[in-house]
């Protein structure tokens, strides 16, 4: 995964996500409606999160959530973060990521 925060970014929580956090992680996924490639990415973070105790997927829609999509400076769809138990984000990528990469990045998480 692309564009690394290094455990810098910002904290998340259920309220901003409008979903619960994962145990060990959180892949918060940023889609729109017609958006091929956050199709095959909501397929690649499903089954990671489904392969790792603790890991949640959340999808967002980007055209419903604007004022978060601005607070994040989400650009591009789709837009990955990856959040640590607390809902710090520890990394972010944009377009569709690979299985091993989101693997990778799930490190900087657990």
């Amino acid at each position: 995964m692309r564009d690394d925060v290094h455990g810098h970014g910002p904290v998340l929580g259920p309220d901003r996500l409008g979903a619960e956090l994962g145990e060990r992680a959180t892949l918060v996924q940023f889609s729109t409606a017609f958006c091929q490639p956050c199709r095959a990415t909501r397929r690649v973070l499903a089954e990671v999160a489904a392969m790792v105790d603790g890991v949640a997927h959340v999808e967002i829609d980007a055209e419903d959530h604007l004022a978060l999509v601005r607070d994040l400076r989400i650009t591009a769809t789709p837009t990955v973060l990856v959040l640590d138990a607390t809902g710090r984000v520890v990394r972010r990528a944009t377009g569709q990521p690979r299985t091993v990469d989101v693997i990778a990045a799930l490190g900087h998480a657990l």
